[in-house]
């Protein structure tokens, strides 16, 4: 379970972010092809956050469609899957998102 030690690695870069201050909310990005699944990242994060700065805190997941443009048409297209296809026939193409793991905001409240 590769979910565990990716949230690990959230907690420590928010705890980090922190500063001091109390984590209110962390903002996270999987992509539907990224091989992490969101309800694993979402049941380890309390866990993990139990006596850190980002302990109570929100976890917002936001899964990201995977996309593609053709290396041979220049369309771009869904690609639900990884055997997906260009709508004209080519799979011959580069992936745009769908791939990514990204922390994309924490929310911190300062020190009083």
């Amino acid at each position: 379970m590769h979910e565990l030690s990716i949230v690990c690695s959230i907690v420590d870069l928010a705890s980090q972010a922190a500063e001091g201050g109390v984590v209110r909310r962390v903002t996270i990005e999987i992509g539907k092809l990224s091989g992490v699944a969101p309800d694993a990242i979402a049941f380890c994060f309390p866990e993990v956050a139990r006596g850190t700065p980002v302990e109570g805190a929100a976890l917002d997941i936001r899964e990201v469609d995977a996309e593609a443009r053709c290396d041979v048409c220049g369309a771009e297209f869904p690609t639900p899957d990884l055997l997906s296809e260009c709508p004209c026939g080519s799979r011959q193409f580069k992936r745009l998102r769908g791939e990514e793991l990204n922390i994309k905001s924490i929310e911190i409240e300062e020190a009083a």
